[in-house]
């Protein structure tokens, strides 16, 4: 943490350096630094201007978000700051290069120019955390660029282009080469002070005030609402503007949704370590693919892979298959050539890269092979068998296996360490939660090589030990039980779903089941009836299925699907679940909907709870990021473990017991580590270091 000061003639050169990002951290000092460095130069005399630039590969990524945890005041010190850059008796030119976001661009709204190298991206993604810009933001963007534009920016938080940022006004001049030298030479002529915020309110305040509000969606996030308050109370009372900027910013720090926000921003940071992993572990090099099947999984893990810009052999020994896989792999690059994604150069090099073949000796040679076959383990046995023989002996194979034991597939194989399994979430060129699955044998630089490959196909990889269902599957079947046990109580699938989806889930279990197949949970009970006669299930979605209604793929499941796609209750099934509740004798009653989503939740917490105790899940942040990512957890709500850490674990020890003592109450047993924790006075958050 340093700001590097040198001069150059009479400007004073500025060089933030504060971590990879420059983060301006109130909690460790540096913008007290910055403040410092900038008196200074402003008390000497010989100093005629200022420049302020980022060290290392950017200007500065923004606060330090690990401030906003603590209290609202203490950013005070930073918005001080930004007001003596503002008032700054001598010019200030911020020279912005890799990217100014967040705080980092209010720091340079503050500044009385902005020269910005090509290829800079400048933005506000506060809003993506449930905050507004709480630096003055919200008072000085839409003064510099105009209200329309600056709502734009800061209510989708993605950054624009340094040359589209100078078409807006953002930025004063844009530089091909060296940024500061260009900021250096502007600061010799001495420009005259420029204060943003002195600029008048902008001429389409009202205007862009009331198109952005009517386009407001409900939602958990309150904060574009209050960016769009602020952005209304524009006037030529700068510092009226900025103490109501402050005070709301102060008011989202408290809500549940930006904690929530906040938690899921760092575990996606936090779950790509591996505890114990030594830091002298190299993942490998995986510079070609292999991947078994040319189903719709298999079809999606190549998209991923070929998006990546991977070479991938498709192995499927049905031609007609591997003809179909690879007519959707062409038409889906092309679409995205259609949507302006990617230019038509590029769509011809993913083609390009895709092999099909219908022999698994295609594979001789590939660094890695994901197996993405029928979930089936005597199908997976053979696969695994036959590439044992067949690859070198360094390849990694992987199995996409959603359920099955990765050791018992492992033991096939001669090496078992070189065996992980790499679980993607269909669609898998779209849904970014991989699972990866450490065998009891899996190698440490395997582990390594999987999570690196994992970031690399631009997925959050969490590691999972081995169990049936492994994290996401285990905890969603204790969700489903409860689901099931409520239509038979008295529930009907619309109602559970609306409730769940209102609470911030993207789609209702129900809906969920529709959607993958009925028929593949319809599999798994059968196995569980065999294997955990003790934990049985309602028995009416059993009834569902043997009606041959497996969801939306048979035009009928819960759901009627007139049109092939969009679910409609249907009254066949409403009789269907009424009749079952008399068949075994239970009185239907009135379920409200807090008592849906309050059932539901603690069923995924607990077993989260569970999962952790028993080591499945290095901490409890990895349970919540693979539900953020893989199975539609509203982003707000942080996670199942985050909202144990919000009901509290006495309070969450007391419900699970509850809910013991009534009906099958066998299925709420409190987990080990939610007593253990509720005893000792503790949280999930503790566990996450």
């Amino acid at each position: 943490m340093t700001v590097d000061v040198t001069s150059s003639g009479a400007t004073r050169l500025l060089r933030l350096s504060n971590g990879a990002v420059n983060a301006l951290s109130v909690g460790n000092g540096f913008v007290g630094e910055i403040a410092a460095a900038l008196n200074e130069a402003l008390a000497d005399v010989e100093c005629k201007a200022i420049v302020m630039t980022g060290a290392g590969k950017m200007f500065c990524g923004g606060a330090d978000i690990t401030d906003f945890d603590g209290d609202p005041r203490a950013l005070e010190a930073l918005r001080n700051l930004l007001l003596a850059v503002e008032d700054a008796s001598k010019p200030v030119i911020m020279a912005i290069h890799g990217v100014a976001l967040g705080g980092g661009l209010e720091l340079t709204l503050a500044g009385h120019y902005r020269v910005a190298q090509a290829g800079a991206r400048l933005g506000v993604p506060e809003v993506t955390l449930g905050l507004l810009p709480g630096a003055g933001g919200t008072q000085r963007l839409p003064r510099l660029i105009g209200a329309g534009p600056a709502l734009d920016m800061m209510l989708s938080g993605k950054p624009v282009a340094a040359d589209k940022a100078q078409t807006l006004g953002l930025v004063d001049r844009l530089v091909e080469g060296d940024v500061v030298a260009a900021a250096l030479e502007w600061a010799a002529e001495v420009p005259p002070t420029r204060r943003t915020g002195a600029l008048p309110v902008p001429a389409d305040r009202d205007e862009a005030v009331a198109a952005h509000r009517a386009k407001l969606r409900k939602g958990l996030n309150p904060a574009p609402a209050k960016i769009i308050q602020c952005v209304e109370a524009l006037s030529d009372d700068l510092a009226a503007g900025l103490a109501l900027e402050g005070a709301l910013f102060g008011e989202l720090m408290q809500t549940e949704a930006s904690r929530g926000l906040r938690h899921a921003f760092f575990g996606e940071r936090t779950v790509a370590r591996i505890p114990g992993l030594s830091r002298d572990v190299t993942p490998r090099d995986i510079r070609s693919v292999g991947v078994i099947g040319g189903g719709l999984m298999g079809t999606g893990i190549t998209l991923a892979l070929l998006n990546a810009d991977l070479p991938v052999i498709m192995v499927e020994l049905r031609e007609e298959a591997l003809a179909k896989a690879g007519e959707t792999i062409r038409k889906t690059i092309q679409r995205d050539v259609d949507k302006g994604r990617i230019d038509q150069a590029k769509a011809d090099a993913r083609i390009a890269a895709f092999t099909p073949a219908t022999s698994l000796d295609a594979l001789a040679d590939i660094d890695l092979v994901i197996e993405a076959v029928f979930e089936d383990m005597g199908v997976k046995q053979q696969v695994f068998t036959a590439l044992d023989a067949i690859t070198r002996p360094d390849a990694i194979l992987a199995s996409n296996t959603s359920t099955l034991d990765v050791d018992a597939i492992a033991a096939l194989t001669k090496d078992p360490s070189r065996v992980v399994g790499l679980h993607f979430f269909s669609p898998a060129n779209i849904m970014r939660l991989l699972e990866v699955v450490r065998g009891r044998e899996t190698a440490p630089d395997v582990l390594a090589t999987a999570m690196a490959f994992g970031k690399r196909v631009g997925k959050v990889g969490v590691v999972s030990g081995v169990c049936d269902g492994f994290i996401g599957n285990r905890m969603f079947e204790e969700y489903l039980r409860q689901t099931w046990f409520m239509l038979e109580e008295g529930a009907l699938p619309q109602q559970i779903d609306g409730a769940l989806e209102r609470w911030g889930m993207a789609m209702g279990p129900c809906r969920t089941m529709d959607l993958a197949g009925q028929d593949i949970g319809w599999a798994i009970r059968k196995r569980r009836a065999v294997e955990q006669p003790d934990r049985p299930y309602s028995g009416v979605i059993d009834r569902i299925c043997e009606l041959g209604r497996f969801g939306q793929k048979t035009g009928k499941g819960i759901y009627a699907y007139p049109d092939g796609r969009t679910a409609e209750p249907d009254p066949e099934i409403t009789k269907l679940i009424e009749d079952y509740s008399a068949e075994i004798a239970l009185e239907r009653r009135e379920i409200s909907d807090e008592e849906i989503v309050g059932r539901c939740l603690l069923a995924l917490i607990n077993e989260g709870a569970r999962i952790v105790g028993e080591g499945i899940a290095y901490r409890p942040v990895d349970v919540d990021m693979i539900y953020l990512h893989g199975y539609g957890f509203g982003r707000e709500r942080g996670g199942p473990m985050f909202q144990g850490d919000v009901i509290g674990l006495p309070a969450l020890l007391e419900r699970l017991r509850t809910h013991a003592q009534g009906r099958n109450g066998w299925a709420w047993t409190p987990a080990p580590l939610v007593e253990e924790l509720a005893a000792k006075g503790g949280n999930f958050q503790d566990l996450n270091s």
